[in-house]
């Protein structure tokens, strides 16, 4: 199977970003399969699908998937265990 090609976890500031009030680039997230904390920045995401998938860059398994369409967007974080993003303390 030939390995798709991808790109790095910045590229989901603007997708996300239209979802939520916060920039998830410099939010921490760890992966359910291998248990590996890191940037979201730092995943490796297709954008080969009718969505987006991120995956772990130790283990390869799917962390987040992005649908978008005109009305609504689905999200889908099953493969990781936690999603940790900094607040300004005035909110």
């Amino acid at each position: 199977m030939t390995a798709l090609p991808y790109v790095d976890g910045n590229m989901l500031d603007g997708p996300l970003g239209e979802v939520f009030a916060v920039d998830l680039s410099s939010a921490t997230a760890r992966c359910a399969h291998c248990g590996t904390p890191g940037p979201v920045a730092g995943l490796r995401v297709y954008s080969h699908a009718p969505g987006l998938v991120a995956r772990c860059p130790t283990c390869v398994e799917v962390m987040l998937r992005l649908v978008r369409a005109p009305d609504r967007a689905w999200l889908d974080l099953r493969g990781a265990t936690f999603l940790q993003f900094p607040m300004s303390p005035d909110r």
